[in-house]
């Protein structure tokens, strides 16, 4: 079975968000037989197709971008032309010249999107966007939303709820194993205990409540990875029990993950679709706190169970949440009950299972 998967972009020195949860469907699809392909753009693309993991890249030329949306020419007759030898393209969303493009697919291969997100921040261009949008996800055979929680939610996927599965993001079982010296200088630098953030200083991360957070509560330390000093400008002076560590790589991701008492993530809008993040936190075996957006955070992350919900853009919950984990006989029970909620939902070989029945029904129905 031929998989071409499609999306504006597809960095391998640069996995973020969506390409991650491409690469994972690939490379764990891949292990059970399905052949992969990806087509992106780019600025500077590749004229032959390069080889990542175990999967074939094919890249067009990006000519502009408009709103944060990429425009190729290149790419409608790249995607005519590798759709005629395919099986199943799959398409990943939101991407507005994809939508237009896929008019121009082969009609012989089926056709399925993952809806990883709602156009959230482009309110004004969404009014222009959405009659292509609505009869984008009209024409494809299947939708796939990454939780319940955002299937229920979306003003969108409500309009196509009989045609929609869930089919959760997952990621590798085994986490890399940071060597004992990585793991050794971390923890003369943070100790251990804290309460770990990671991920990039987005507009919907909710850092400045964080920080407002963290001057609440005062006991507690709060690491922030991913995030330097100067991303945090905006937020007043940075409080001396929070620290942030700049971009980390994977090994001294996974050291820090092993260091922690607790992760947070306090973003508030539902750009925050999911937060794979979360998911590396339940494979360690934390603790959790989020924000109710009514998307997939609080679907990783149960209320009570695996951590603590808090309402969005509220410093004073946020911090009470903080206090009420720290040093707390329900962290470890929570805890454990994120890893094994881990285990049961959120590991890329049950995501390529679904995927894979999700591929079957569709060339069984064609």
């Amino acid at each position: 079975m031929k998989v071409l998967h499609v999306f504006k972009t597809y960095l391998p020195d640069n996995f973020k968000g969506i390409e991650r949860v491409i690469w994972s469907i690939a490379e764990a699809t891949a292990r059970k037989g399905v052949e992969p392909f990806v087509l992106a753009v780019s600025p500077n693309p590749q004229a032959k197709p390069f080889r990542v993991a175990s999967h074939l890249v094919y890249q067009a030329k990006r000519n502009i971008a408009v709103a944060s949306t990429d425009i190729s020419a290149e790419f409608v007759w790249k995607l005519r032309e590798l759709s005629r030898d395919v099986d199943i393209v799959h398409y990943h969303f939101p991407w507005p010249m994809m939508d237009a493009a896929s008019f121009f697919a082969d009609k012989g291969s089926a056709s399925l999107v993952t809806y990883h997100s709602d156009v959230v921040k482009q309110q004004t261009l969404l009014k222009l966007y959405r009659p292509l949008m609505r009869r984008f996800l009209g024409d494809v055979g299947r939708i796939v939303a990454t939780s319940p929680n955002y299937l229920a939610t979306s003003p969108v996927l409500k309009d196509f709820a009989d045609k929609t599965s869930v089919i959760p993001i997952g990621i590798e079982k085994a986490a890399p194993q940071p060597s004992a010296e990585t793991v050794a200088r971390w923890r003369q630098r943070l100790g251990t205990g804290f309460f770990l953030f990671i991920g990039a200083p987005r507009y919907y991360k909710g850092l400045p409540f964080l920080i407002e957070a963290a001057r609440l509560a005062p006991d507690v330390s709060v690491v922030l990875a991913g995030v330097e000093a100067k991303d945090l400008a905006g937020s007043g002076d940075i409080p001396p029990n929070v620290t942030a560590l700049g971009e980390v790589d994977d090994e001294d991701k996974e050291a820090v993950l092993g260091l922690a008492g607790a992760f947070v993530l306090p973003s508030h809008l539902r750009s925050e679709a999911f937060g794979v993040v979360l998911a590396e936190a339940a494979r360690a075996g934390l603790p959790m706190i989020t924000c109710e957006i009514g998307t997939g955070t609080t679907y990783v992350n149960k209320h009570d169970e695996t951590g603590l919900v808090v309402p969005p853009e509220d410093p004073l919950a946020l911090a009470h949440a903080m206090g009420e984990l720290s040093g707390s006989r329900l962290a470890a029970p929570f805890g454990r009950n994120a890893r094994r909620r881990f285990e049961e939902l959120f590991t890329d070989e049950r995501m390529a299972d679904l995927y894979i029945e999700e591929y079957q029904r569709l060339l069984a129905a064609r």
